[in-house]
């Protein structure tokens, strides 16, 4: 995720209101302020919110599941990592430019170790067996390019067999210590050269750009030794050839301490000051490097900005919101729990709809919607209104979806009757799909109650959706840790609900807190109350709060 996006984002388990307002005001504001807003979901769209962005042609917010820092929000530092084959000379160099203590290596995008500063510092201390070029599989590349050699015959390949030697006596005593497949450093001296290769050296190292004199060339290449011509002397030659040595063969390669980009900053920092790495290797979702973060990087990562909409609770909030800078609430509901660290824009208006607020937005800033953004913000205000039916319904709902209407060239009506239809299509979603598609919880003196809401204009519908959940409500209780869970069943055209309540006393509470006369069971049919918001969940929470203090 970008660190300078701000994400627009409504509720958990999302309705078409707090869709369709995200994606307006995401594009109001980058009208007003830059390119910088993005809507984003905090759940799964239902079929009603679906058929909207089909029917206007909106693309569906991505999913949002968790605004806590996570380790992509962090400063990595994207470098490139080097291949195994990398001389120590040629890394080392390439980690003082970019000033790196630690490099990556790579094969195909997969990290396969790390070499450090300490790991080359080992290997120019360390090493004092002569045999290591060989051990190590040194390309002849490597050797040409860290003693500013020129290959006189074929240099492919590798040096993979012999020792290190030099050859600064005569040849009698060459015999004695030069092996097949042994590197060779020598001089001009002519005997010296064609005793080397007589004795079946795989490569000669000729210091000083001595020159080889044709036989020489000849014999070696008769013979597959390989010739390599240096300006160096033969100390600087041996001081360097070890630094031709490839960088996996002191790499680390085993408990390397990585992280995935999407870890939480939180779970990871104790991981980081415990391991005496200063650099760690980030991976994405598929394994492949992305780049590398240290200790002090976590001082400078900065929070998610973030702008709420058509909600305040923090239970109905994404997963993450404490960590998260919030800027903005734009909602119609009760102030609820939210917390911020600093003064936030907070309009908060006894509206049906968060959309009549957005819409509203939209003409103080003279800014005209979109054809497309006037239609779903009207049927956002359709949807919370149930086509103003609702008692949370006012003038202004309704003057401002006229508008919105008008703009868009569409017929309220018809696209209710569409809507409804829509949202209303239950036979083929299961018990958990109708209870998750409209949820929310509340707490009312640490009693904490969920609440779903189904609604359609066809009662047997509502009637067989009920049947169905029934048995998966104690389930549901447990899994989500309430007191107490009511399903309303909300008829749009009678404008009543049948409340499916599960919990200790949760009937009998709702019966008092109503003042219905119904008789034992756990529904409770409730006329006229088809507001979760408005006529349901204050009533319950006031009745509550008194039952608890008295």
């Amino acid at each position: 995720m970008e660190q300078n996006t701000v994400y627009i984002v409504g509720h958990k388990n999302p309705d078409t209101d707090s869709v369709c307002s995200a994606i307006a005001y995401a594009e109001l504001k980058n009208v007003l302020n830059g390119p910088r807003h993005k809507a984003m979901r905090a759940g799964r769209l239902n079929g009603e919110t679906a058929f909207v962005l089909e029917k206007f042609g909106i693309k569906p917010p991505e999913y949002l599941s968790n605004v806590s820092l996570q380790v992509r929000d962090m400063d990595i530092n994207k470098v490139e990592g080097i291949s195994g084959e990398t001389s120590i000379k040629d890394a080392w160099e390439m980690m003082k430019e970019r000033g790196m203590r630690t490099m990556p290596i790579v094969k195909d995008g997969f990290l396969e170790g790390l070499i450090t500063i300490g790991d080359i510092a080992t290997s120019y201390m360390d090493v004092h067996d002569s045999g290591i070029l060989a051990k190590a599989g040194t390309p002849y590349a490597n050797i040409i390019r860290t003693i500013d050699g020129t290959p006189v015959t074929w240099a492919g390949g590798i040096f993979d067999s012999g020792k290190a030697a030099i050859a600064a006596s005569g040849t009698d005593i060459m015999e004695d210590f030069i092996e097949k497949g042994d590197l060779v450093i020598l001089g001009n001296r002519y005997e010296a050269q064609l005793c080397a290769i007589d004795l079946d050296a795989a490569c000669l190292v000729v210091c000083k750009d001595a020159k080889v004199p044709e036989a020489v060339r000849k014999m070696a290449e008769e013979k597959g030794t390989v010739i390599i011509s240096s300006p160096h002397d033969a100390f600087t030659v041996a001081r360097l050839i070890n630094q031709s040595i490839p960088v996996r063969h002191f790499m680390s390669r085993e408990n390397i301490t990585s992280f995935d980009d999407d870890e939480l900053v939180d779970d990871i920092k104790e991981t980081m000051a415990r391991k005496r790495y200063r650099d760690f290797p980030v991976l994405d979702e598929t394994g492949k490097f992305i780049g590398l973060i240290s200790r002090r990087r976590l001082l400078s990562v900065r929070k998610k900005k973030v702008i709420l909409v058509d909600h305040n609770e923090r239970s109905q909030s994404v997963d993450g919101i404490a960590d998260a800078e919030i800027l903005e609430i734009i909602d119609h509901h009760r102030i609820g729990s939210v917390q911020t660290m600093e003064p936030v824009f907070f309009r908060n208006q006894p509206l049906g709809s968060t959309a009549t607020i957005i819409a509203r937005m939209y003409g103080e800033s003279n800014v005209v919607p979109k054809k497309n953004i006037a239609a779903i913000l009207c049927a956002a205000i359709i949807s919370d209104t149930l086509m103003f039916r609702s008692p949370t319904c006012t003038d202004e709902d309704r003057r401002v979806c006229g508008e919105l209407a008008a703009v868009a060239g569409i017929d309220p009506q018809a696209l209710a009757a569409e809507m409804f239809n829509a949202a209303g299509e239950l036979s083929g979603k299961t018990a958990r799909e109708m209870c998750d598609a409209d949820y929310k919880e509340f707490t009312a003196e640490n009693i904490v109650f969920g609440v779903s809401q189904i609604s359609s204009v066809n009662s047997g519908e509502l009637t067989e959706a009920r049947e169905k959940i029934r048995p998966v409500l104690d389930e549901l209780i447990a899994e989500k840790g309430l007191d107490m869970m009511f399903v309303m069943f909300t008829d749009v055209m009678d404008e009543s609900s049948v409340i499916l309540c599960r919990g200790e006393g949760a009937a009998e509470m709702m019966r008092d807190a109503f003042g219905t006369e119904e008789a034992s069971g756990e529904d409770v049919r409730l006329a006229g109350v088809v507001s979760r918001k408005k006529q349901l969940v204050p009533v319950v929470a006031g009745h509550l709060r008194q039952m608890t203090r008295t």
